[in-house]
């Protein structure tokens, strides 16, 4: 086995405990985790269609399952799509440089083994964690309902 392949194994076996947290340990660090009531390909599809329904830019999709298995390697259908909208993410950016780290937008969806479950950043806690203040205005709030929105969406659930 190559060095690089055993890095590979070790990173993966390292991040995969991170999956398992409860929820409640999870959302302390800034995440909303709603439970879907579909797989994890179709949970992504419906969150892509809400998306580019509000007319927002799909950036990227990353389908984690499938880059483990570029290394032999098993794990749950995970899924992680980035998105953005750079009228609003600009004026973010502009209050707060730091911010543009945790943008453009993702949401994580995951099959845990007992539900599929779709994570996403918090407004809130990206405007505590960079310190945008009242710089965010109503930018913040609108965005916080965009995100709500989309997993719900997503998701199945009202």
């Amino acid at each position: 086995m190559s060095l690089k392949t055993l890095f590979s194994r070790l990173r993966v076996l390292l991040v995969l405990p991170a999956f398992a947290l409860p929820v409640a340990a999870v959302a302390d660090n800034g995440l909303t985790v709603v439970d879907s009531q579909y797989s994890v390909v179709e949970t992504e599809e419906r969150l892509i269609e809400a998306v580019e329904s509000k007319g927002l830019t799909v950036m990227a999709r990353v389908d984690h399952q499938a880059n483990a298995e570029t290394v032999d390697l098993d794990m749950p259908a995970t899924r992680l799509v980035i998105f953005g909208n750079p009228k609003a993410g600009t004026q973010l950016m502009k209050c707060a440089p730091t911010v543009a780290i945790d943008l453009p937008m993702k949401m994580l969806m995951w099959d845990d083994g007992e539900a599929v479950k779709v994570a996403y950043n918090r407004a809130e806690y990206l405007a505590e964690r960079h310190g945008l203040g009242d710089c965010a205005g109503t930018v913040q709030d609108k965005i916080a309902q965009a995100l709500d929105g989309f997993a719900r969406q997503a998701a199945g659930v009202q």
